[in-house]
């Protein structure tokens, strides 16, 4: 994960250690209005500091080009920090008022075996596939806030399933687990982009977990190249989840008849 830099703050300093706090849920006191539409418009917020400092030079590229272009693609194992980052970078814009709404989204596939059916509402079914961003949201904006965000359709979880006909404008999206998508719902999903939008699309080829071809890649190849386009690869030295992880994968990789990652075609 990347980490996030130290406040002078007299709150910042009463906060625990754990990773990605940067207020203390039981501290927010949550006004009701502050994420309406007249309140956007009137009381811009400033966010005089980066919510995070990468812990790699990977990682850094990575913030940078998420910073700096409209759609960014990255590519790379697990445990990079692909989806942490992510989530930061959408945090600081929403902080900023630069986008109006923060938009997660993932295809709902299960990773080898299937959980059945699942009782209560739609956002009760879909929790298990949103539960980390909550948690990284959770961590970073506090527990009063993005429950407010959540009712008032600020923070947007949804299937990938659910995109079609839907317009990005003035969000920030990110499209999590991307190499479980088709070709056919990676293009359905980069013609959303709208007006204002950051879109960030993550994923691991190589953890793919539906029998066709991964559309992830499809892509990459496709957008190589494209003005506001920017595609990201992590490299096994770049995890940062545990040193245990990066043998591991390195192992698996190693032993994969293939011959090792696939990557999209540079020109």
């Amino acid at each position: 994960m990347a980490k996030q830099p130290r406040s002078k703050s007299k709150s910042a300093r009463k906060q625990g250690k754990g990773r990605g706090h940067t207020r203390h849920a039981n501290d927010v006191v949550v006004d009701i209005n502050d994420f309406s539409s007249r309140h956007y418009k009137e009381q811009p917020r400033s966010c005089s500091h980066p919510l995070i400092e990468a812990l790699n030079q990977s990682q850094g590229q990575y913030l940078s080009a998420i910073r700096t272009n409209q759609l960014v693609l990255g590519l790379g194992p697990a445990g990079t920090g692909k989806t942490f980052c992510a989530a930061a970078m959408a945090v600081e814009a929403f902080e900023r008022r630069e986008i109006r709404r923060i938009i997660f989204t993932r295809p709902a596939i299960e990773s080898g075996e299937s959980l059945g059916f699942l009782p209560g509402k739609l956002a009760d079914k879909l929790e298990p596939w949103f539960a980390t961003f909550r948690s990284y949201l959770t961590d970073m904006l506090g527990r009063g806030v993005v429950e407010c965000a959540l009712k008032n359709g600020h923070i947007i979880f949804e299937p990938l399933a659910f995109m079609r006909g839907k317009t990005f404008d003035d969000a920030f999206v990110i499209l999590d687990e991307a190499q479980n998508c088709t070709r056919q719902q990676l293009k359905m999903f980069l013609t959303r982009i709208g007006e204002n939008s950051r879109v960030i699309i993550n994923g691991d080829t190589q953890q793919t977990d539906i029998g066709v071809g991964s559309g992830l890649l499809d892509a990459a190849n496709r957008l190589h190249g494209l003005d506001s386009v920017y595609i990201h690869e992590f490299g096994y030295a770049d995890i940062v989840r545990s040193e245990l992880v990066r043998t591991i994968i390195s192992r698996y990789e190693d032993a994969d008849p293939a011959g090792g990652r696939s990557c999209y075609r540079r020109s």
